[in-house]
């Protein structure tokens, strides 16, 4: 069976997954995209209701600004021949204190292993936030978020730590402008550099 199909049908069975239906007050709806082709791998948490609701990975505020980072249009960043977009979890987790729960721990347990071994051209993988930082970087990963995202010269080329774009994270990024001021534009030159190659 080629590689192509061993993913679709992988793809098929992680959106069919309901081994945390219990824990989702939205219900399973697991958002995700892949393609053996794809050359830029992103990471991020968790949908949030819009995105639970269309099905559309970043399909919200944070995903304009991450767009915005990435110096990438909808096109690109939508071409899972190009971008895969794969979650710490792929479905909604519920609202908390201080805004949406974490994702769910089953989903890089049963599934990262899997999809991750289909994306073998993948070149570059934007961890973005702290959940897929220290899924991915480990002990490598720094005592807090903006210590791991200074440090990001250190984990190239495999990875790129981001904040969350979130509108919530505002106050962040303004008590750190040094992120928009000085890494955004080396992230859009390894983005520009990756989609130039052939």
């Amino acid at each position: 069976m080629k590689e192509t199909e061993l993913l679709e049908e992988l793809l098929l069975r992680v959106r069919a997954c309901r081994i945390c239906e219990e824990n989702l007050p939205l219900g399973p709806r697991p958002v995700l995209r892949a393609s053996a082709t794809a050359k830029l791998l992103i990471v991020g948490q968790a949908p949030g209701t819009k995105v639970h609701a269309s099905g559309k990975p970043w399909d919200d505020q944070s995903g304009k600004r991450l767009r915005q980072w990435l110096g990438m249009d909808s096109d690109l960043f939508y071409d899972e021949t190009q971008v895969a977009i794969i979650a710490m979890g792929f479905c909604y987790p519920g609202k908390g204190k201080s805004g949406d729960l974490p994702p769910r721990p089953e989903c890089a347990r049963h599934w990262h292993a899997q999809l991750l071994a289909h994306l073998p051209r993948v070149q570059l993988t934007l961890l973005v936030g702290k959940y897929a930082q220290d899924y991915f970087l480990g002990n490598r990963a720094k005592a807090t978020l903006t210590d791991t995202v200074a440090a990001w010269e250190t984990y190239l080329p495999d990875y790129m730590p981001l904040p969350h774009p979130s509108p919530r994270n505002q106050f962040w990024l303004r008590r750190h402008p040094w992120f928009e001021e000085e890494t955004v534009p080396v992230l859009q030159q390894q983005i520009s550099a990756l989609f130039s190659r052939t």
